[in-house]
């Protein structure tokens, strides 16, 4: 079942809008799947990569992605336990400044990714349908731990989109 629309805030609707999958469970294992495939086909030097001064590299762009699926498996387990102090939202710019993912390899993110979706769907799998759709408040918005499933799955989407428009045409 998709989340409800009061259960997310305005702004996660195109990230929800391009997961295609009804269920949640086959949403996080497919996306997982088509992750490993796209990241394992760029090079190193790819990783490098910004299509424009200030743009973040390929390999900082994933990092955020990684980033991004932590903070939402965060807010998803808050709201899932029952949580009712709203979780404040954060500064992915200050986050890509300060992750050093260039000093990485592409290998070394993308297998940090796969080991994170796999935590990622254990730990949605351990919420009940009932905990799924308890909805807390994080950046100032409504949030479900459905919702927070859809979200990291559609954001992912949108970055692969992005990265395969402006940085490897």
């Amino acid at each position: 079942m998709r989340p409800q629309e009061n259960s997310y805030g305005d702004y996660y609707t195109n990230y929800i809008s391009l997961v295609d999958e009804n269920d949640l469970f086959s949403a996080l294992a497919n996306s997982a799947n088509r992750s490993l495939s796209f990241w394992s086909k760029l090079s190193e030097e790819q990783g490098n990569y910004r299509y424009a001064e200030g743009k973040w590299s390929i390999k900082e762009l994933l990092q955020h992605i990684i980033d991004t699926e932590r903070i939402f498996s965060y807010r998803a387990l808050a709201f899932a336990r029952s949580e009712t102090i709203a979780i404040p939202s954060y500064d992915e710019n200050k986050y890509a400044h300060n992750c050093h993912a260039d000093s990485r390899t592409l290998q070394s993110l993308s297998d940090e990714l796969n080991g994170l979706r796999k935590s990622t769907i254990q730990l949605f799998q351990s919420f009940s349908n009932k905990a799924l759709d308890l909805v807390g408040s994080a950046s100032n918005s409504p949030l479900s731990p459905r919702a927070a499933g859809y979200i990291l799955v559609g954001h992912e989407i949108h970055h692969i989109n992005v990265v395969k428009d402006k940085y490897l045409k």
